[in-house]
């Protein structure tokens, strides 16, 4: 349920489409001072604004964070929630593995593995460099694509 306890919530137009925004301005209007915020802050309290639920966000997170002190001990945590979070093959594989193997394990115990899912829409992007062994005869293409299938041939049986 998503709230909106600053009245930050505002709509875009653009190109004849409607955004959903959620403007900074609107704690301003409430007597908060966001020009001294770093602009990661901004970012983050954005994101906040966007996410707030009364939940996993609360009008107090945003407060606090909105006035955030430079020089003060850090003592909470900030409730982000990435749209995309990119992750090279390297990282990413592990994670659908995790994913799988959470699922697998639930069904195991006589849950419904569909349950097991993360919290942000995920994909799985895997850029992947190819190594060049031929070049400028007219089999190139074809000698280069079977050499990278055999020495990646377990990497793209297991994705």
């Amino acid at each position: 349920m998503s709230m909106n306890s600053f009245g930050s919530r505002a709509t875009l137009q653009s190109g004849g489409k409607s955004y959903e925004i959620y403007r900074l301005q609107a704690l301003e209007s409430k007597g908060i001072n966001l020009s001294r915020l770093p602009f990661s802050l901004r970012i983050l309290l954005e994101n906040l604004l966007r996410r707030e639920d009364g939940e996993s966000v609360t009008a107090a997170e945003i407060e606090a964070l909105a006035n955030w002190e430079a020089k003060a001990e850090p003592s909470r945590e900030i409730a982000y929630m990435p749209a995309r979070v990119l992750m090279q093959d390297f990282t990413g594989v592990p994670a659908v593995v995790d994913l799988a193997a959470m699922r697998d394990a639930m069904k195991t115990l006589g849950g419904d593995p569909q349950k097991i899912n993360p919290l942000q829409p995920a994909e799985l992007v895997i850029d992947h460099s190819v190594q060049v062994d031929e070049f400028g005869t007219t089999g190139s293409y074809d000698i280069n694509a079977a050499l990278e299938f055999q020495r990646n041939r377990e990497r793209y049986a297991f994705v």
